[in-house]
Order: C-alpha cells, then sequence, then structure tokens
C-alpha cells in the first residue's frame, strides 16, 4: 500500500470518529429536557449533566496526551472508544434504577472517551499528509462531525423525547403493576438508544484494533507547557475555547426547554407549514407528530440549530481563504449577538427561528479559534492542542450558571450571557486582526 493510499484510508477511518463525537455530544442534549421531568428537577441541577459531560474535558485532557505520548494514536483511540461504550452502557441501570447519579457517573465516562478521541484526533488528522493541506482535512473532518450533530437532535427527539413523563403524583396513582409497567417502559426509551450506540462503538472500536494506519507520533519537547503559559495569543484563544463551546452548548441544550417557555408548540401546531417540515424531517424515522408529544415536535426544530453549523462550516471555509480569518469570526460573533437580541426582544416563530439561526453563525468559531490560537507555535502545537480542548470544560460551567440565571430571572435575562461569550469572541476576532500576530 502506497504512503497516499495508507494517509487516505486512515483519514477516512479518523472521519468517522468526528462523526461519532458530534452525534453523542448532542445526543446527550437531547436527554436534559427528558431528565428534567423524570426526577423533577430545576434547571440549575439538570445542567448537571452537561457539567458531568464537559468537565472531563478538563480533567482528561493532558492525561489524554500523556497516555497517547506512551501507546500512540493507533491504541489510544481504541482505549476512547471502549471508554465510551462503557460510559453507553452505564445508561441502562441509571434508566432501570432511575438513578441519577448513575446518569452522571455514564455520561462522565462517555466524555472521557470523547476527550482522548479528541486530543488524538484533531492533531492525527493535521499530520495525515501536507502541512498546506492540514487546514484542509481539519476543515473536511469538522464538517462529518457537524453532520453528527445535526442528525442526533432529530433521533433524540423522536426516540429520547417521544413520549410524555408522569409527575411523581401522577405516579402515585398508579396500581403496582401499571408503576412496573410505566418504569419499565420509560427506561427502555433510554436504554435501546444507548445500547445500541454502545455495541456500535465497540464494534468500531474492534475495526480500528485491527486495522494499520500510519504512525505518525512525534516526540514532545520539554518544558512546553510552560513555555505555553506565557503565550498570550494562546492563552486568549483558550477562553475563546471555553466562552465558545459554553455558549454553544448552553442554547443548544435550553432550547426545547425555551421554546416550551414561549409555548410554541401551540403555534406551531396551528402552522400547516411548520407542521409540514417537522412531519416531513420524522417521515425518515416512519413517524409523525400530534399534539400528544410537544416536546419532541419542539426538539425536531433543534435540527436546524445544528444543521445551520454544519451550512455556516462549508460557507465559512470559504470565506475563510478570501478574507482574514480572524475578521470572519469577528462578523460571526457579530452575526450571533445580533440574532440573540432579536430572539429575546421578538415572540413566536420569528423569536424561533433567530435563535435557531446562531448555529449557522457558531460553526467556523471552534476551528478557527483553534487555528488562530496555534499559529507561530511550532513543535508546541502539540501541547497547544491539549491545553484548549481543556478550555472544552466551558460546556460544564455556562451552562450551569445559564440554568441558575433562568430559575432566577428567565431566558430573556439568562441570554445576557450567551450575548457576553459572543461578545468576547468578536473581540478576540477583533484583537487578533489589528495585533496581526
Amino acid at each position: 500500500m502506497s504512503k497516499n493510499k495508507s494517509y487516505k484510508s486512515a483519514f477516512i477511518f479518523l472521519t468517522t470518529l468526528f462523526f461519532l463525537w458530534g452525534f453523542i455530544t448532542v445526543l446527550v442534549d437531547s436527554l436534559v429536557p427528558r431528565l428534567k421531568d423524570v426526577f423533577e428537577m430545576s434547571y440549575a441541577k439538570t445542567v448537571l449533566v452537561q457539567f458531568a459531560f464537559f468537565v472531563a474535558f478538563f480533567v482528561f485532557s493532558l492525561p489524554s496526551g500523556f497516555i497517547l505520548s506512551k501507546i500512540g494514536y493507533k491504541k489510544g483511540i481504541v482505549l476512547g472508544l471502549l471508554t465510551m461504550a462503557l460510559g453507553c452502557l452505564l445508561f441502562y441501570p441509571a434508566a432501570a434504577f432511575r438513578s441519577f447519579p448513575v446518569f452522571l457517573i455514564g455520561y462522565f465516562t462517555l466524555a472521557g472517551g470523547i476527550t482522548v478521541l479528541q486530543v488524538a484526533a484533531n492533531p492525527y488528522v493535521a499530520l495525515l499528509g501536507s502541512e498546506e493541506g492540514a487546514s484542509s482535512r481539519l476543515n473536511l473532518s469538522q464538517a462529518f462531525n457537524a453532520l453528527g450533530t445535526t442528525i442526533a437532535p432529530v433521533v433524540g427527539a423522536l426516540f429520547l423525547l417521544s413520549d410524555s413523563v408522569k409527575t411523581s403524583e401522577e405516579i402515585a396513582l398508579l396500581s403496582e403493576i401499571e408503576r412496573k409497567d410505566y418504569y419499565i417502559s420509560e427506561a427502555s426509551t433510554v436504554q435501546i438508544p444507548f445500547l445500541f450506540i454502545a455495541i456500535s462503538i465497540a464494534v468500531l472500536a474492534f475495526i480500528f484494533a485491527f486495522i494499520k494506519l500510519p504512525s505518525v507520533m512525534q516526540e514532545s519537547p520539554r518544558g512546553g507547557y510552560l513555555t505555553l503559559l506565557k503565550n498570550k495569543l494562546m492563552l486568549m484563544g483558550a477562553l475563546g475555547i471555553f466562552v465558545y463551546v459554553g455558549a454553544e452548548v448552553t442554547i443548544g441544550s435550553f432550547l426545547v426547554n425555551y421554546f416550551s417557555d414561549m409555548k410554541l408548540a401551540p403555534i406551531i401546531l396551528e402552522s400547516t407549514t411548520m407542521m409540514n417540515i417537522a412531519n416531513t424531517i420524522a417521515s425518515t424515522f416512519n413517524k409523525t407528530f400530534s399534539g400528544s408529544d410537544p416536546k419532541s415536535l419542539l426538539g425536531i426544530f433543534v435540527i436546524f440549530y445544528w444543521g445551520g453549523a454544519m451550512i455556516g462550516r462549508f460557507i465559512g471555509a470559504y470565506l475563510t481563504k478570501v478574507l482574514a480569518p480572524a475578521k470572519v469570526l469577528s462578523i460571526f460573533a457579530f452575526l450571533a449577538i445580533s440574532m440573540i437580541l432579536i430572539s429575546i426582544n421578538t415572540t413566536g416563530l420569528i423569536s424561533m427561528w433567530s435563535i435557531l439561526s446562531v448555529g449557522l453563525f457558531n460553526s467556523i468559531m471552534f476551528p478557527t479559534i483553534f487555528s488562530l490560537s496555534l499559529e507561530g507555535l511550532g513543535d508546541l502545537k502539540a501541547q497547544a492542542s491539549g491545553l484548549l480542548c481543556m478550555a472544552i470544560v466551558g460546556g460544564a460551567v455556562i451552562p450551569f450558571i445559564f440554568g441558575g440565571l433562568i430559575d432566577s430571572f428567565g431566558f430573556k435575562i439568562a441570554f445576557i450571557l450567551a450575548i457576553l461569550c459572543y461578545g468576547y469572541i468578536l473581540f478576540f476576532g477583533r484583537f487578533k486582526t489589528k495585533s496581526n500576530i
């Protein structure tokens, strides 16, 4: 097998990983409104799901880099996949025993596996070929990541949010047999999808264990992290990743609850156009909507948030070729802020579509901030990638604060936090443009 052919095969296999973790990350969001109903929790407590998921990136990023330096990319990928499969399997007993702590452990384990993949796959894809084509390869892989995040809300809406959850008062009124049957039915709604995912991941790990991947591991220079901590641009970029992931996850996680708070379900049910859109998407899975499953109906429209990110990534890939990436980043951040302001100052479908359009402008932010932060770092790029991946913990912190703001002040005020996040990204883009460093 020629070197180019070997690289091409490895790239195809690695791109499946980008799709996989994008799909699972957003599928986690679909469980948030369901767990809120099942355990009758406040918004702040519900976001512990995201906290458990994204704090793993902070905990495991640097250890993952160390492990990869010892066992190599291939074995690291297999380890990450098996850890993900274990996390998905933990959802089975968690659902059976209605145990929120076990759910959190499952999410944490799952995210630990994804962290290993993140730290391994990004630099590995960049190294599979010429340095000139590294950006193009990463953008293509990220596009498939966006494809996974686009499909996941549909799967979540149709399989995780498709039935109504009874309150503790309603459950108390059931007979012993009815209560047992209800618990079994409710548990299977979560167990079956994640059991299927766990098996699929395990099969993928088996495949990776036997395929031949080119060796591109390079020895990391010593003292790299101490040097990076003195690099202003890299540190600013890490904060940019922190607030970006936090804002993106916050909006994606709370869309269904935001739409419910605005009482959008009746408006959508009365709109022939909106129902046609929902049923067209649902028909892919042989499903249709009625007034009995409002959360599922609202959840189906989350596809436009993540789908916008996928479309915007292709548009942004072109724009960053003809314009300075930092300038494009600033423009997209400004437009994201504008869409949030429109949403919180309007009602009905205008408010809904404006907040969904934020996904379009999210598209280029992660890869652009990431690449701008790595500029001029030479051999320190691998260590910098680990530090930047640690900043993904923003996906745990920002939603938690956002949930507390909702509980205290409502959605309109809480969205000011998201505006501040995008405001910093706008500042980072402007700083990079003006400083030209």
